[in-house]
């Protein structure tokens, strides 16, 4: 017989894991696998380089200018009609409610209908929707007449299609990234887009099936393999500042010992900035491999001694 559970103090919750590795326990996406070599070449340099340190509240007055308490509600309401009829807002309100009436009926329906798992057809609803609604004075106010009209589903189209556009910008961005600066520039300038768009996709990842299971109960199918596109993306980018570095570091081998000091933590800042965008990515591709093993073989090849660590990880 099983020995009786204590009804004591349940046991503590395992550790949660920290947002930074939500990304990098996934299993390889896409073109992209996990390396065979990546981890040990991190580590080797590592030592190598930086050694083991690894409202308000009426006043009885004015409730008894409205008729007190009880009456002083209704007294409230009446002059608050009066108020809304002399508003010219709220004038417009209604005149917009009136003048708009079919096309704000006609898009009632439309969102009700509206499924899709074409993120383009996503997009074309949503710039629909906008210009139908832009035209009103106060969106909420003039929606709010007409009955049971979809609100949740309008925001949650419009929230899907600001997330696929945004990751489409970043792919488009990736896409056309230039590699003509100075290597230590491109680094600079990769590094910081990088970390940004890290991120934000690591805030994502800790919503991603909450937000799936929202845009599915409003019939959007939400296309989420552009973050693969974006991992392989970012790889295909280190790997071009890695081909830089390279191409830099053996252009000045015969450079005097301040710049090749300076060469030397070139390759390995370049090195250190590829083992991050692996990890995030969840693996490599072919290039990016062969890529980190060259400049680790000149980093270990090329340091008389250690140069002094740009920052770390």
């Amino acid at each position: 017989m099983a020995p009786k559970r204590s009804m004591g103090v349940p046991p503590p919750p395992p550790p949660s894991v920290p947002a930074g590795r939500l990304l990098s326990r996934q299993q390889s996406v896409g073109k992209l696998k996990k390396s065979s070599i990546m981890s040990s070449l991190f580590r080797e340099l590592k030592t190598k380089l930086e050694g083991s340190r690894l409202q308000f509240k009426l006043s009885s007055r004015t409730k008894k200018q409205f008729g007190g308490s009880a009456g002083g509600k209704e007294g409230l309401a009446v002059f608050l009609r009066e108020l809304t009829k002399r508003s010219p807002f709220f004038q417009q309100i209604e005149e917009d409610a009136k003048n708009h009436a079919k096309t704000i009926l006609e898009l009632k329906a439309a969102i009700n209908s509206f499924q899709t798992r074409d993120m383009t057809e996503l997009i074309k609803f949503q710039q629909h929707m906008e210009a139908i609604l832009e035209v009103l004075t106060d969106e909420n106010q003039v929606l709010a007449k007409f009955e049971d009209f979809p609100i949740k589903k309008l925001e949650t189209i419009r929230a899907a299609a600001a997330l696929y556009s945004k990751s489409n910008l970043v792919v488009s961005n990736l896409k056309n990234w230039e590699v003509k600066s100075h290597a230590a520039q491109l680094l600079n300038k990769f590094d910081c887009y990088f970390t940004k768009v890290k991120e934000e996709l690591d805030a994502f990842e800790r919503t991603k099936d909450e937000e799936s299971r929202n845009f599915k109960s409003h019939g959007i199918d939400f296309d989420f393999n552009i973050f693969v596109t974006i991992k392989e993306l970012m790889v295909d980018v280190s790997s071009n500042c890695m081909e830089l570095v390279l191409k830099e570091w053996r252009e000045t081998k015969g450079a005097n010992d301040a710049e090749k000091k300076a060469n030397q933590n070139l390759l390995w800042r370049a090195f250190k900035l590829a083992f991050r965008v692996y990890s995030f990515a969840g693996g490599n591709d072919e290039r990016a491999d062969k890529l980190a093993k060259e400049l680790a073989n000149e980093v270990l090849c090329g340091s008389s001694s250690p140069p002094k660590p740009l920052f770390h990880l």
